[in-house]
């Protein structure tokens, strides 16, 4: 809504200077009044030599005093309202600096110099979000230009597939309902993953005390299936691990790491994926291994990124979309964790989330 615009800050400061040097002179007059003349006699014995009185000592002492104020109050207004720009300056600065920022640049920076002061500490926590800020939207740029690229790969399958149907009048409509089924699966899976992701950047809510081992023997027994058309050993053990967090995020978050190890592994039925939660003092720790092909370090550093695909991804197959360690690494900055991934020797990756250990419910 509209405001009444009022004086500025500066000419406050300014008047309050002034009034607090006036007010002080007032004091120091109204000191000489009660405490000064109030012992000179109102009227003196006339003798040979002049004696002034009270009055006369009034008269002559109110003209100056009043001059005096006069000074005083010239001097405040002066001196307070250079006192005020000299410190004010800093608010200048972060003032343009967020006209700058409202006008979409993202990359200024107020770096302001001086001590350590309030104003100081104002602008350096500006410059950080400034930067965090300037982070976030070349994160979302790039999420953006990647989903919307991903996005349209199923879109134009599909078209392909109803354009060659058309072309076709023999086509066999039960082969093309299905390859439309497959696609359609692909775009929803993309889009689930997509949302996942960004309940996941949005931060948690509404927060538990849930036992990790638990969550890892559910996402095993819930992907076993597919561990047995792989071929696969699917294992989990460890130790009893409570954290403070949300259930549902942590059990996808566990859930992906093991379809993650599974995607990525041997095809010649002797790989393995191992689950197994760890307590370490305050530190509860959830560790998948899984064989597999080498992993170079220069890729292992990008696994986390949005829509990067390792090896033994497949577009046609059941290879994911890319959003996996995605979606687990904004799960584990949701809950001020860490996450590690190491490759092993000879093949495979290990993937530790490190959590802060709560204490177990009552």
């Amino acid at each position: 809504m509209p405001r009444r615009r009022g004086p500025s800050v500066r000419l406050r400061l300014t008047l309050s200077y002034a009034a607090v040097v006036v007010g002080t002179g007032l004091l120091l007059l109204l000191v000489v009044r009660l405490f000064l003349l109030r012992y000179v006699p109102e009227r003196v014995v006339s003798t040979d030599d002049f004696l002034p009185n009270r009055g006369d000592l009034t008269r002559a002492f109110v003209p100056n005093a009043v001059g005096v104020l006069v000074v005083l109050a010239v001097l405040g207004l002066a001196g307070g309202w250079l006192l005020s720009g000299r410190l004010l300056a800093p608010l200048a600065r972060i003032t343009a600096a967020t006209r700058q920022v409202a006008d979409g640049s993202l990359t200024h920076r107020i770096a302001l110099p001086g001590r350590d002061d309030e104003f100081r500490r104002l602008a350096d926590s500006f410059d950080g979000m400034l930067a965090r800020l300037e982070d976030q939207m070349a994160v979302q740029r790039r999420f953006a230009a990647n989903a919307s690229h991903e996005l349209r790969t199923p879109l134009a399958i599909t078209q392909t597939l109803l354009d060659v149907a058309r072309a076709d009048p023999d086509a066999d409509p039960a082969a093309l309902v299905g390859r439309l089924a497959a696609v359609n699966g692909r775009a929803v899976e993309l889009t689930e993953a997509l949302l996942a992701l960004s309940r996941a950047d949005q931060g948690i809510d509404d927060t538990d005390v849930v036992d990790l081992s638990l969550l890892a023997e559910e996402a095993v027994e819930t992907l076993l299936p597919s561990a047995d058309d792989r071929g696969l050993a699917l294992e989990a053990d460890g130790d009893v691990a409570f954290v403070l967090g949300s259930r549902p995020l942590l059990l996808q978050l566990a859930t992906n790491l093991v379809h993650n190890a599974l995607v990525h592994n041997r095809t010649d039925g002797s790989g393995t994926v191992s689950v197994r939660t760890v307590l370490h003092g305050d530190r509860a720790l959830l560790v998948v291994e899984n064989t597999g092909e080498p992993v170079p370090a220069e890729v292992v550093a990008s696994l986390t990124e949005p829509f990067r695909r390792g090896a033994g991804r497949s577009r046609d197959g059941d290879g994911g979309v890319g959003l996996g360690l995605a979606i687990v690494a904004s799960i584990v900055r949701a809950h001020a964790g860490t996450l590690d991934l190491t490759p092993l020797t000879p093949g495979g990756l290990r993937v530790t989330v490190t959590l802060a250990a709560a204490a177990p419910p009552r």
